[in-house]
């Protein structure tokens, strides 16, 4: 049987700072400060990030033992799309023990090559993250999804503007951020940063997670109250290119849209038995521009889950 890539360990707060902070995610549930003004909230404390444990799974996959024969495989078949399927199924607060699991990869050659890897974070009493990770060919989430309502090249669109159902948020891409945002995630940053090598590879997770940003803005421009209206992630169903995402270079410009809400019937993980809210997302980056990333992300209020 071939090995698993697993990692035992507990966050603590300043990894959890150190996410948010390089994200500019701005949600009370990670803050110290403000977790406990979040009306009925049942956690202890503040939470992990959802994607700060993707970039911990992206770190398992990157020092899997199989990883070069699984990454000679997939590029002999021309599988350049990475499509991260996760459901949160729990919480996790700093302090708390875990176990991340990153499964051998299955392959298959019919109807069309593909690899897939199974993924788990659980602790003591409860799974919090399960989910695949699979790499195609074509990108499985959101393939015809586009940003039709803008005119022109992103680059020349105000920072924080709507476009009819679309919302853009601009960034930057930053080498000390995402290092940053990689220690947060309890990962050797080095696998994709050492000047003396040197090497310099944004890691796949790092601009996803600004969607996280884009999406907070967004809601603050509409006047949401995150403290009053509490939202949590129930899924992340994300297709990255992974050639575009390797050629990323830093201050290049990040263009982050998302569109929503979508009001969806009962889904999995969290949102197991009530309403969902839809958002799709999409990142370029560069000149020109190019797509990273498209897909969907399933959130669910605070009280639906908690039944309160």
């Amino acid at each position: 049987m071939r090995a698993s890539s697993t990692l035992e360990g507990r966050f603590a707060q300043i990894h959890v700072d150190a996410a948010r902070n390089a994200t500019d995610d701005f949600n009370p549930f990670h803050d110290p400060h403000h977790w406990q003004r979040i009306v009925a909230n049942p956690f202890a404390g503040p939470l992990v990030l959802g994607f700060q444990l993707e970039a911990l799974i992206e770190y398992l996959w990157q020092t899997h033992p199989a990883r070069d024969e699984d990454a000679a495989w997939a590029a002999a078949h021309g599988l350049h799309w990475t499509n991260w399927d996760l459901s949160f199924a729990g919480a996790l607060c700093p302090g708390e023990a875990f176990t991340a699991e990153v499964r051998a990869a299955a392959r298959r050659e019919a109807p069309e090559p593909g690899l897939s890897r199974r993924l788990l974070i659980r602790k003591a009493d409860s799974l919090v993250l399960a989910g695949w990770l699979r790499q195609s060919a074509e990108a499985l989430y959101e393939p015809g999804l586009s940003c039709a309502p803008f005119p022109g090249p992103l680059r020349a669109q105000p920072d924080r503007c709507q476009r009819g159902p679309w919302f853009l948020k601009r960034k930057f891409a930053s080498v000390g951020h995402a290092k940053n945002f990689l220690a947060g995630a309890l990962a050797d940053q080095a696998l994709w940063f050492d000047e003396l090598a040197p090497r310099s590879v944004f890691p796949q997770t790092y601009a996803a997670a600004l969607l996280s940003c884009a999406l907070l803005e967004q809601a603050t421009a509409a006047g949401h109250d995150f403290c009053a209206e509490p939202l949590v992630y129930t899924a992340h169903h994300l297709s990255i290119l992974a050639p575009a995402v390797a050629g990323l270079r830093s201050n290049d410009a990040l263009h982050l849209l998302v569109h929503g809400p979508e009001l969806l019937a009962a889904g999995s993980g969290l949102g197991i038995g009530i309403e969902q809210t839809r958002y799709a997302g999409l990142v370029y980056a560069g000149t020109p521009e190019r797509l990273l990333l498209r897909g969907e992300l399933l959130l669910a209020p605070l009280s639906a889950i908690t039944g309160g």
